[in-house]
């Protein structure tokens, strides 16, 4: 999570993506690194040598929207990987930024308790902060205090749960670099960082990708332990710098019939809480 050389480390990391043969150039024989080497990206972009190698090493951080442009070319970076690129490259801020403390709003709270489908709010380094029955009788780690990045990438359940847990993993953390932005340094983000890198190899390897994703609507297939097999479309949807998120299954089919299973569960599983709650 070093911040004095983001840009730097981001090249390094997607050069490394980039085969020659996607570059347009000769492999050759005896080739010792596994993507284009510095001094190939260079000559792709139209940049000497020297110049990227100390854009590399970090000496030079303030390239031009142009030598970007051509960088983002040569590196097959697409739209959003592009824009974080000159973010990296965009001037410091003057002052820090404070540490959000993230709440949810009184009215996603009522929100959560009336919307029909399993819903549930997530702040930028995916902690759970709210979620409604329907959400925690989908998923248990959608409870609040659960992180959604730790639980799918340490929770043997989580992997079950996904029915392309690779994919949902690629993309989570892609997802996530993108999401903390300039806040790489907050003590929250080190400290899941630095947790999951110890625990998780999937979690290193994809780290060290740097991929950068928009993790936004969508539809999802997960398997659920009671219910069966859901195909489920996600949506995202941003509220006071925290995200709604919700999950609801096509109108007509399968899906639907066993969401039906899911909300009397999770009726069932209230009423039971209810009544406890009740007796003492």
């Amino acid at each position: 999570m070093d911040k004095g050389n983001r840009l730097g480390d981001y090249l390094r990391a997607r050069r490394a993506l980039v085969t020659p043969e996607q570059a347009g150039i000769p492999a050759g024989q005896g080739r010792r690194v596994t993507g284009l080497r510095r001094e190939e990206v260079a000559m792709l972009a139209g940049i000497s040598v020297d110049y990227y190698m100390r854009l590399e090493r970090g000496r030079d951080k303030t390239p031009s929207a142009q030598v970007l442009g051509a960088l983002a070319g040569v590196l097959h970076l697409d739209d959003v990987e592009h824009q974080y690129l000159l973010d990296l490259a965009a001037p410091p801020r003057r002052t820090p930024p404070r540490r959000r403390v993230e709440r949810v709003p009184t009215r996603l709270h009522h929100l959560l308790a009336t919307v029909g489908v399993p819903a549930f709010v997530e702040g930028r380094a995916y902690d759970v902060l709210a979620s409604n029955p329907l959400a925690r009788a989908l998923s248990p780690r959608l409870r609040p205090g659960e992180n959604r990045l730790r639980s799918l990438m340490l929770d043997p359940e989580e992997r079950e749960f996904h029915a392309d847990w690779p994919a949902a993993t690629a993309e989570f953390v892609a997802a996530f670099r993108r999401s903390i932005g300039e806040d790489a340094a907050d003590a929250r983000v080190v400290e899941l960082v630095g947790e999951l890198s110890l625990a998780s190899v999937r979690f290193r390897t994809l780290w060290a990708r740097h991929d950068v994703r928009r993790l936004e609507g969508g539809t999802a297939t997960v398997r659920h332990p009671v219910v069966g097999t859901l195909r489920l479309h996600r949506e995202k949807l941003p509220v006071d710098g925290l995200l709604l998120v919700l999950y609801y299954p096509d109108e007509h089919g399968d899906s639907a019939e066993k969401f039906r299973a899911l909300a009397s569960l999770a009726a069932s599983d209230l009423d039971r809480r209810s009544a406890v709650s009740g007796a003492s």
